[in-house]
Order: C-alpha cells, then structure tokens, then sequence
C-alpha cells in the first residue's frame, strides 16, 4: 500500500501564550498549504482518505488538502502526540485502502519513516513524503519526499 506522511503548515505565532497544542496555522501557512495541496494534485496523488491529528495546525492543514482533493478525512487521535510505528501499524490493520495520507507532526514523522525505510529523513513544515509499505507496516520504501519550496517553484 501507499502511505503518504504530510506534515502539518507553519504554525509558529511569536508571543503565544496558550498551550502548544492550540496552535493554529499562520496565515502564511494556511497560503503555503494550498500551494503544497496544488503540488500534490500535479503529481497525481489521490489518497483514498485522508487521516489527521486532532491537534488544530494538523486539522486544518488536513482540512485544505481535504477540500481540495475532494477526498474524505477523518481525525485520527494516534496521529497526535506519542506517534509512533506501533501505533501506525494499529491504524493501517483498520484500514482497506491502497493509499492513505497521514496528517501530523515531528519528529514522529521522520522516526516512523526510518523505522520502515532505513533511511534518515526531516520532515519539513508543511513537507510531504510519500512511501511503499507493506501492509503490516514492518517494511517500506521511499518513494519520494518534497519541502514546500518545490511546490513554491512548481506554481
């Protein structure tokens, strides 16, 4: 199956004084996103369903891809803090798909993507990789992975 790691857009708000886990996407982020979501549909991505932290950067940005894809989401709780390959495998076992999108955070992200492929990767705010795993999540490979600036340099 294909697994695609999104990480969630820019969420930095200087002078925040509420917990971390509310933070919301910038405005920036929110425009990085739609360019990044326009990116994905040039390069012929269409996950069957779209599954996302319930943490508000994450949600929103999963909300974007959402609309824009027209593809079904779904809050998933495993996605937020304390990701990890295990729990990426409790969620894949639910699942009758070929291709999810994963909406999320780091450093989980990257964790979990070395875990399956071997190989070291970061994740980049508002990045997108995408992998070949199997269906008990114990192997992968990379397919390919993208940072925002070449959606930006794809407009």
């Amino acid at each position: 199956m294909k697994l695609c790691f999104l990480r969630h857009g820019e969420a930095d708000w200087p002078n925040w004084n509420k917990p971390d886990d509310e933070r919301p996407l910038t405005e920036r982020g929110c425009k990085e996103m739609k360019r990044v979501v326009k990116f994905v549909e040039r390069l012929k991505l269409s996950p069957d369903t779209i599954l996302t932290s319930p943490l508000p950067r994450a949600s929103q940005t999963a909300e974007i891809v959402a609309a824009r894809l027209g593809i079904t989401l779904q809050t998933e709780p495993a996605l937020a803090h304390g990701f990890n390959i295990e729990r990426l495998r409790r969620i894949v076992t639910k699942l009758e798909c070929e291709c999810v999108m994963v909406v999320g955070h780091e450093p989980e992200f990257s964790e979990v993507i070395k875990q399956l492929t071997g190989g070291t990767v970061k994740l980049s705010k508002a990045g997108i990789a995408l992998l070949e795993v199997n269906r008990s999540c114990t192997s992968g490979k990379l397919l390919w992975l993208f940072p925002p600036k070449f959606a930006k340099a794809a407009k």
